[in-house]
């Protein structure tokens, strides 16, 4: 129970299909460490290297951790957690812990994307998922970077250079590529490229958006967080405040860690 003399800690875990995330965070919820690694082939390997590093990031071992929460794709895969959380939970609870004016949460991961609206108090009202196509993830990102050789570290900035708008009318990822190489025949700046390439990525996760109904403030989590060119066109037609954590990443195992610490608490009841 919460409040004993002995510390106490608390783990969340969010297996993604491609990184895994850790975070550490005492009873106050404060957060003491956190991993990120790669998934690979394996998500149970994962999960359990990207635990082991952030204990020892923290200085102590699995058994001082009190209760752990795993969420993500492959959350059905690590034994030793105490309990699954549903990955909408997760980012909600994460990004109302960061930003507590928070009402709409944007999350774009590597496989799916999803929008989540919150109440007053945090918790989930409703969503919005896409889980069945790689438009507007990460994944689609990464296959338009490889078409041009650029690394995905390159593409928001290359994308705030760009001069001229151009349509890239496919979100089939295969279809986009077949587009994307033919621009690049055509000799087209890759700046404009890549900045529509982000373009009609915000167009389809705003679609999302509006079905659910942009409340301010807007949170955006994920790896795909990271890339300005995004955030910027995402900024712009919410058109209003967005919210980018420090660290994005991590925010689905932020939520897990807390929901992990209100477990402790008695009669703490998940909603």
């Amino acid at each position: 129970m919460i409040g004993c003399n002995k510390p106490m800690y608390f783990a969340g875990i969010d297996v993604g299909s491609l990184s895994t995330e850790t975070v550490i965070v005492d009873e106050q919820g404060k957060i003491l460490s956190y991993d990120i690694t790669s998934t690979g082939a394996n998500s149970r390997i994962a999960g359990e290297r990207s635990f082991r590093q952030a204990l020892d990031r923290a200085g102590i071992s699995a058994a001082d951790v009190q209760f752990t929460v795993v969420t993500g794709y492959g959350r059905i895969s690590l034994p030793f957690a105490n309990k699954a959380v549903t990955e909408i939970t997760c980012h909600g609870r994460g990004a109302y812990h960061i930003f507590p004016g928070t009402r709409t949460v944007l999350d774009i991961g590597g496989q799916d994307s999803k929008v989540i609206r919150l109440g007053d108090n945090g918790r989930v009202v409703d969503f919005a998922m896409n889980d069945k196509c790689a438009a507007g993830t990460g994944r689609f990102i990464e296959v338009m970077a490889r078409a041009l050789e650029i690394g995905l570290d390159e593409m928001g900035p290359l994308s705030m250079k760009s001069k001229q708008d151009l349509s890239i009318s496919s979100m089939c990822t295969v279809f986009a590529e077949s587009e994307i190489i033919s621009l690049v025949a055509q000799s087209r700046p890759p700046e404009d490229i890549v900045n529509g390439i982000h373009k009609a990525i915000c167009k389809r996760v705003f679609a999302m958006l509006e079905r659910v109904g942009v409340v301010p403030e807007v949170t955006m989590t994920g790896g795909v967080a990271k890339n300005a060119g995004i955030t910027e066109e995402i900024r712009r037609q919410v058109g209003g405040v967005l919210n980018v954590p420090v660290e994005p990443q991590i925010v689905g195992a932020l939520g897990a860690a807390l929901i992990a610490r209100e477990f402790a608490e008695p009669g703490f009841q998940i909603r």
